[in-house]
């Protein structure tokens, strides 16, 4: 049975107009696969580039084919006047996601998101500790120099 699976993103909107000023995307394993999922988000994402709307685009996922512009992690803030320049936000395993500032219309006060918090907050209501065993390996799995690492902080987790 085939299951329906929605994709949710966030639109920062102008209040008087309804213009979108910001879009922000969390990416999805559908948009790394090389499928159908993909080069829809990569026909999408080239509209929102060609566009006078900025990206906001956060990838914690390894598993799949990366973006272009490649690191373990990522997050890019392209805003609409600098293109084809952006802000790369690249991280590792160990480190904590970095806190980013939401680019707005000129002349608003641009709010920033702490995302390590922000990721803290939904994995603890979302219950995900309980959802996730963690004595299974990971798919794909963690490289071997990170691997004694994850399990010290999963270990440290559980015994907290």
């Amino acid at each position: 049975m085939l299951e329906e699976v929605q994709e949710r993103y966030l639109e920062v909107r102008e209040v008087g107009s309804g213009q979108v000023v910001t879009v922000i995307e969390v990416l999805s394993p559908k948009n790394k696969r090389a499928e159908e999922g993909r080069q829809a988000y990569l026909s999408k994402r080239q509209r929102i580039l060609a566009s006078q709307t900025h990206l906001v685009e956060i990838d914690l996922l390894r598993a799949g084919e990366p973006l272009p512009i490649a690191s373990l992690y990522r997050i890019i803030v392209s805003r609409s006047q600098y293109r084809p320049k952006a802000e790369l936000y690249p991280f590792g395993l160990r480190q904590p996601l970095p806190t980013i500032v939401v680019p707005l219309l000129p002349g608003d006060e641009e709010p920033t998101l702490a995302m390590q918090s922000i990721l803290e907050l939904v994995y603890r209501r979302g219950r995900y500790h309980q959802a996730i065993d963690y004595d299974q390996p990971a798919i794909p799995p963690i490289p071997k120099s990170e691997l004694e690492w994850a399990s010290s902080q999963i270990e440290a987790s559980n015994s907290s």
